[in-house]
């Protein structure tokens, strides 16, 4: 799942190379032989600005900024700002206006049954390429962004709710992204017979604001449970990473508490000094470039973000 990798000698995962760079408050990751952000569109930076405090009014005026009235922009405008640059169809002709259930149970029969491996051939130009995986990817915008700045890299997203599997790989398609691919399925059921079968080194995997299930008779309902940990850490390559946020501090805590006993996975701060942890161990910053679009609306709100990276032992 992301703009995270690192580089093959001998088709053997060595190591992986980071160095921070700030722009409007985000920290990007530059790569020795390839940087998907280079590109970086100036128009984009512009507007892409981080908020931190509800009570911050972000404003666009009319006529260039000239006279006029302001228009108050609020979490879906600026999700739409932090994407600009896909310029993506608003309408999905396969779908029409996609209207889905923000909360799906993972654990309905219907979403029990394990998604069918595909032909990775058919699905990637390069199979042979890292693998980044993003776990309930959502609309997939957050990975069709890092795809687009990466061609060195496929990108795959699993996501439980049909309407946006097919609208993101819609997308893709109207993108021409050769490495991005989007599927219907429970990582719960699917991760390990889809991560076994592909035949390039699984990278690095993602778990961005999942649904909190806050009810404790829910808990169970959360997608990172052990199964799915062990899958993740056994299919992992030497050297790959591990990528988890949530803007819900109990839910982000749950995560943490399952990596942190794994003794191949070691917190990215004791890899690499350069990325800087708070006094409670939570990434300071955002490693991405791009926020999710769940991170906009929580930020937006004043939301705190929990991070957590991991590395694999090499």
């Amino acid at each position: 799942m992301v703009v995270i990798f690192s580089h093959f000698a001998s088709g053997c995962f060595r190591h992986s190379v980071f160095s921070l760079s700030k722009i409007y408050n985000h920290h990007l990751l530059h790569y020795t032989f390839q940087n998907p952000i280079h590109n970086f569109s100036s128009t984009c930076l512009r507007f892409r600005t981080r908020v931190t405090n509800s009570s911050e009014a972000i404003c666009i005026e009319e006529n260039g900024g000239s006279s006029g009235a302001a228009d108050v922009i609020r979490s879906p405008n600026l999700v739409a700002l932090e994407y600009a640059d896909l310029n993506l169809p608003l309408i999905c002709e396969e779908v029409g206006n996609i209207r889905v259930r923000q909360h799906v149970n993972p654990l309905s029969s219907t979403l029990s049954v394990p998604a069918e491996v595909p032909d990775w051939n058919d699905v990637f130009r390069d199979s042979s390429l890292p693998l980044i995986v993003d776990i309930g990817c959502g609309s997939g915008r957050f990975l069709l962004w890092l795809a687009k700045r990466n061609f060195g890299s496929n990108y795959l997203g699993l996501e439980i709710r049909k309407k946006l599997v097919t609208r993101a790989n819609f997308w893709a398609k109207e993108l021409n992204l050769l490495n991005s691919h989007f599927m219907f399925a429970n990582a719960t059921i699917s991760f390990q017979q889809l991560a076994s079968s592909y035949p390039g080194p699984l990278v690095l995997v993602s778990v961005l604001c999942p649904d909190p299930h806050f009810k404790k008779r829910h808990h169970k309902r959360r997608v990172l449970q052990k199964p799915l940990v062990d899958s993740i850490v056994d299919n992992l390559a030497s050297g790959g990473q591990v990528f988890v946020q949530s803007d819900v501090h109990e839910v982000a805590v749950d995560m943490r508490n399952q990596f942190d006993i794994v003794s191949d996975m070691l917190h990215i701060d004791t890899v690499d000094p350069n990325f800087g942890c708070d006094p409670d161990g939570w990434l300071v910053s955002n490693p991405m470039g791009i926020r999710t679009e769940r991170e906009v609306h929580a930020e937006l709100e004043g939301a705190k973000m929990y991070r957590r990276m991991y590395q694999k032992r090499t």
